[in-house]
Parts: C-alpha cells; sequence; structure tokens
C-alpha cells in the first residue's frame, strides 16, 4: 500500500502534468498506484487544490467501446472540478490537449444527498433524489503517452481522463417520463458527418450509469451531495475535434449543448 507521501507525491505529479499541458509514459514505479483504491486515494487530493466545493463526478468507460479504447475492464469514477466547467456555448482552447474528442454526455443535478451506506441503492432512489438532466459535452484528456496501457488504477488518479465539462440547460420536466435508453442523440462537429447515439450506450441507461456512481461513491465511503452534478459517459462515438471547431450535442427534446474552440 503506497504511504500517504507517496499517493501526494503522485498527485502533485499529475497535477503539474495537467497543467503544463504534458505527458509521461507512466507514474515512476515508487508512486504507481496498483489498485483501484489507491487510485481513487490519488485522486481525492485533487479537492484541496480547487477553491470551490467538489462541482460533482464523471463516469469513464460506459460502453464496451469506451472501456476498449482506454483498456480497462469497467466504469470509473471522476472528479470534476469547478474551475474546469463551462457554460454552453463557450470557447475554449484545445491547447495539448491528447485525446482531441468531444463526447455527447447525460448530465444529472442532484436534489439531496445520497449518504454512502451498507446497502446498495436502488435505481429507484437514486433517481428520487436528481433534481435535473442536463444534455452535457466533456471533452476528456489524459497525462499519459499510451492511456490504453497504464491500466485502471493509474487512470482513476488521473482523474478518469477528466479535463473540460460543459454543461447545458436544464431538460425539461417530463424527461422523468421519457425512455433514455432509447433518446437519440446527435453530435456534430462543423465540417464533419454528424454521429447518432442513445442513452443505451450507457451502460445500458444513464440512469442505470448515474445508480453505478452511486454505489461506487458508497463503497468508497464518500456521499453524493447534493447539487453536485454526474455527467455518464458519452452515448456518442467521441467526436473528433481541432482548433477551430464547434461542437453541438442535440438532444431533441431535451435540449442542445454546444462549444466552440478557439483558433
Amino acid at each position: 500500500m503506497l504511504s500517504k507521501q507517496q499517493m501526494q507525491t503522485a498527485s502533485d505529479a499529475l497535477w503539474d502534468l495537467w497543467h503544463q499541458g504534458r505527458r509521461i509514459a507512466a507514474l515512476p514505479s515508487q508512486i504507481r498506484p496498483t489498485t483501484r483504491e489507491e487510485g481513487y486515494a490519488i485522486q481525492a487530493l485533487l479537492e484541496a487544490r480547487s477553491v470551490h466545493p467538489l462541482y460533482g463526478w464523471k463516469i469513464a468507460a460506459t460502453s464496451a467501446a469506451g472501456q476498449r479504447h482506454i483498456g480497462v475492464e469497467g466504469p470509473l469514477a471522476g472528479r470534476l472540478l469547478r474551475e474546469r466547467v463551462l457554460d454552453s456555448g463557450a470557447k475554449v482552447a484545445l491547447g495539448a490537449n491528447h485525446m482531441k474528442v468531444a463526447e455527447p454526455e447525460f448530465a444529472f443535478r442532484m436534489a439531496r444527498t445520497l449518504p454512502s451506506r451498507a446497502t446498495p441503492y436502488e435505481l429507484d432512489e437514486v433517481i428520487a433524489a436528481v433534481e435535473t438532466l442536463h444534455p452535457a459535452i466533456e471533452l476528456p484528456d489524459s497525462r499519459y503517452d499510451d492511456f490504453a496501457q497504464v491500466g485502471a488504477a493509474q487512470l482513476i488518479a488521473d482523474n478518469a481522463c477528466a479535463h473540460y465539462f460543459v454543461l447545458g440547460p436544464a431538460a425539461p420536466d417530463h424527461w422523468r417520463f421519457e425512455d433514455l435508453a432509447q433518446h437519440t442523440v446527435t453530435g456534430t462537429v462543423t465540417g464533419k458527418p454528424s454521429r447518432v447515439g442513445n442513452g443505451e450506450n450507457v451502460l445500458g441507461d444513464p440512469r442505470i450509469a448515474l445508480t453505478w456512481l452511486a454505489n461506487e461513491l458508497s463503497r468508497l465511503g464518500i456521499a453524493l451531495a447534493a447539487a453536485e452534478v454526474v455527467t455518464t459517459g458519452t452515448c456518442v462515438v467521441p467526436l473528433a475535434v481541432e482548433p477551430a471547431d464547434h461542437v453541438v450535442a442535440d438532444f431533441g427534446a431535451l435540449g442542445k449543448v454546444e462549444l466552440h474552440f478557439s483558433p
């Protein structure tokens, strides 16, 4: 088991890489996490870096294709920091982003806290704790040269490939009566063919993904807090992006969210 100092050193290294736009092959062996629990313990040290309360959570690899893409066998949770959250229509520099993709996602804002507990949460009680549904776009990135080779523990330590997140306006309340698994989402990058997906690509249903996140946090002794936002993973094959692109994720009756990249 890594010591607290080793975990802090690993967190510091990943933070510096993130903010300097650099990458490494892997964390040095003496500070490298070997279990998901060690990865999450390193990731948790990010919260002290933010001047704001934790904004929420992201889920990576909620589809079989996504799991193959980053070389893992199941979903991973990461933290959303307020400093990295953008409003729909914002402009951001792609910079040194290694992944260069935008991901249309269903996001949920919580109305009440789901505390850690011994028994798993059921889907219905998790959804009952939700305030609003939002269309969203995630712009992920990795601090590793080959993110498909480093394994789940290092990816979790690296905040599950978090980078920027764009939250769209709240969807109409009728979302609660929609079949989100079959709900169509269209992702478009200016000048390129659109891609179409649906909620079934997110662990079978975005609500299932949200329930997974609540239980993953509960297992770690962490509450999913009121007002936090959870983005549930891409429901469309990730959209390749370049500087000056304009990305639109159209969720039909549930709304639209967009992002501009500066030249």
